[in-house]
């Protein structure tokens, strides 16, 4: 009886282990055939600078009062001096900014998801706020607490997309034939997006709960399993000039880089001027990028934006 039992789990086991070798090849050949299709499709670019010029001023400010963005942020009891830093910084500039936290926490106002699990902790956060919010806000912003996001760059990167059409955007990665956006330089789905994947969450075939059952894989690419299900594709944002404008890296670490393999071009090589989003960062440079950003001028230098994106109703909007 043991001998037999023993048998059996080797069986098991070794089933487990073929079955995963032939989903990892399966995912590097179906990857490297398509790279090169999915690399010119799903790449996004901001508008044209002179594009947005043509545009009446009267239509420039209906369409900066039409742009609303609803920012969501997951976190932890165990990042609270990170929220406090995003709650006091960037947060102020969306339309509506929520925090939905794994628990109670008493020294800050969040949406209890009571749930560890960081899949659910998504799920419940889209759930919530596109039952909550589906009328209100036309673009979804979701981030961690070391991103931080210049909302009004974002608003301008989606000037000339179309809410009612699917999107999810943001840094894309690649992972065998799964194209994701990576939740480290943040996530953004329209409200069609929204739609669809609501549709989908009480779908277990579609969109299950749990990850696989031989290993469990990350939120951000369960996202991009259930999106693609309803057509949805992850694509790149990028400036003009090809740039990465969602980044998952600090602007500290970006210029770090910079200096090392384009030391001729530190600032050029390192970040785009219209950069969304940073990631990895410290309370204290949350606050050094929010002076950076929102504070500092240089003197003598006129900034003629094309565009001007008005703060929120009643916002803190610095």
């Amino acid at each position: 009886m043991l001998s037999e039992s023993s048998s059996f789990l080797k069986g098991v086991m070794l089933g487990s282990i073929f079955c995963a070798l032939i989903t990892m090849l399966g995912h590097v050949r179906i990857g490297h055939g398509n790279r090169m299709h999915h690399h010119e499709h799903h790449h996004l670019q901001a508008p044209n600078k002179e594009d947005i010029l043509k545009i009446s001023e009267d239509e420039r400010m209906e369409l900066s009062k039409s742009f609303r963005v609803y920012c969501i942020i997951l976190v932890k009891p165990k990042d609270v001096s990170l929220w406090a830093a995003v709650k006091e910084t960037w947060t102020k500039h969306c339309d509506k900014a929520e925090f939905f936290s794994s628990e109670h926490v008493k020294v800050f106002e969040s949406i209890n998801m009571d749930t560890n699990d960081m899949w659910l902790m998504m799920r419940k956060a889209y759930k919530y706020a596109f039952d909550k919010y589906r009328d209100q806000y036309n673009w979804f912003f979701l981030a961690r607490p070391t991103t931080f996001a210049i909302i009004e760059n974002l608003k301008y990167f989606l000037l000339k997309k179309d809410p009612s059409q699917p999107f999810y955007l943001g840094h894309t990665v690649k992972s065998g034939d799964l194209e994701y956006v990576g939740m480290e330089g943040g996530i953004v789905l329209s409200i069609e997006s929204m739609k669809r994947l609501d549709s989908l969450l009480n779908i277990p075939e579609k969109c299950p709960e749990q990850g696989g059952m031989i290993w469990k894989i990350s939120e951000d690419k369960q996202l991009a399993v259930c999106l693609k299900y309803a057509g949805v594709y992850a694509e790149n944002a990028e400036d003009a000039d090809g740039k990465d404008v969602f980044n998952t890296k600090s602007v500290g670490l970006s210029i770090k880089e910079a200096m090392t393999y384009h030391p001729n071009q530190v600032v050029e090589g390192c970040c785009s001027d219209m950069a969304v989003t940073f990631n990895g960062l410290t309370p204290n440079q949350m606050h050094v990028m929010m002076y950076g950003v929102y504070r500092l001028r240089a003197f003598g230098h006129i900034f003629n934006d094309a565009f001007v994106f008005l703060p929120p109703n009643g916002s803190e909007n610095d």
